[in-house]
């Protein structure tokens, strides 16, 4: 991150930690003790963020991880605490309008947001760091083969292997997966926030993951911020089958179905030769397929998809908001935040993620292993 960019940031951050400080502390009244303390863990707040965020710079110190800890597990509930304090702000103007903010519950508010805060940040870590649940969708198909009623696709999503994910984490999400005995385990993207040569050990267990017709990958924009091409070569060396839109055909007796994978619908930004396109995905496609089905990282590649002809898109990217109020921004971006959605004559899938990007925490949005089933419509 380059310097000016750090100075604006911590300058952003000295500003909104500054607003809660003189929101909070004064209705507290701590005392000149408790003051000091407030002001300390306020400043300390202000620098982990960035810190943990640029550990990543200092993974040759013995206490990087500790760091990236630190500064994520700052930066969830710095985003709780400021939450709460503007609508602490918002709820005593209303009721100063109505003469009921007394002095009590001004105070009484003031103590509670951070303690509102640092409950939602512990429940968030708890549900983001346990192992995923698995989630049971049935998606109808019209005209589908009684040979592939049933056919079974299990998707993960945004593991986001980095800072705070690790190898362990990664073991116990592909012991679940194998556990289910797909027929074909998909791999919508954000796998990885950092470079191959820091994250392989972390991955190798992908190399595991084991279903009768393969496990298929697809980029999403977190593969590009890493060094797209050396992960590609990298999922190829773990046996899976890299996806950029092409496909390939799985069968059972006379029935066919179509597994498709597009780049991520950014990948153009930063190499135009990985420009998504699904039409170029399903092309070439023999015509005794009767399911089509594509993996596309964001939910945004609906309209392309439906316009392409697939029955099916599995997607990821929104994580289902994360924690809130995040799930509140996800619809100006993305025409789906969660769950299955229909666009057309195309069904949408919208995983809420397998692991969390920044701050662990997920709260109101639990992370999820999917198992899809398509059926006869």
């Amino acid at each position: 991150m380059p310097a000016r960019a750090v100075f604006i940031v911590l300058a952003l951050l000295s500003m909104l930690h500054l607003y809660i400080g003189m929101r909070l502390v004064p209705a507290i009244d701590p005392g000149p003790l408790g003051v000091a303390v407030a002001v300390a863990l306020l400043a300390a707040s202000t620098l982990l963020m960035p810190a943990g965020l640029l550990s990543v710079r200092f993974k040759r110190w013995r206490w990087s991880d500790q760091l990236a800890w630190a500064g994520m597990l700052t930066m969830g509930f710095f985003s709780s605490l400021l939450v709460l304090t503007v609508l602490r702000d918002v709820a005593l103007l209303a009721l100063t309008v109505f003469g009921a903010a007394g002095a009590a519950v001004v105070r009484g508010t003031a103590i509670a947001v951070p303690l509102v805060a640092l409950a939602v940040t512990l429940v968030g870590l708890v549900n983001a760091r346990r192992v995923a649940r698995v989630v049971e969708v049935e998606v109808p198909i019209a005209g589908l083969p009684a040979a592939l009623h049933g056919y079974s696709i299990v998707q993960i999503s945004d593991l986001h292997v980095g800072p705070t994910i690790k190898r362990g984490y990664l073991n116990a999400i592909v012991a679940r997966v194998n556990a289910l005995e797909p027929d074909a385990i998909a791999i919508t993207g954000d796998t990885v926030d950092g470079s191959v040569l820091r994250l392989r050990p972390h991955t190798e267990p992908l190399g595991r993951l084991a279903a009768r017709d393969g496990a298929f990958f697809v980029t999403g924009n977190h593969e590009y911020y890493s060094g797209a091409d050396e992960w590609i070569a990298e999922m190829r060396r773990l046996g899976l089958t890299v996806l950029m839109n092409q496909h390939v055909v799985c069968e059972r007796g006379d029935a066919a179905l179509m597994i498709a994978g597009v780049t991520d619908f950014t990948a153009h930004h930063f190499n135009e030769s990985h420009r998504s396109n699904p039409r170029a995905a399903a092309a070439g496609a023999p015509a005794h397929v009767t399911a089509r089905i594509l993996l596309a990282h964001q939910p945004r590649s609906a309209p392309a998809a439906a316009d392409a002809g697939f029955h099916l898109q599995l997607s990821g990217h929104t994580h289902g908001g994360q924690f809130f109020p995040w799930n509140l921004f996800v619809p100006l971006q993305q025409p789906f935040t969660a769950g299955l959605n229909r666009m057309r004559d195309l069904w949408v899938y919208t995983s809420r993620g397998t692991g969390y990007w920044g701050p662990p925490k997920r709260f109101g949005a639990p992370s999820e292993i999917t198992r899809v089933r398509l059926v006869s419509a």
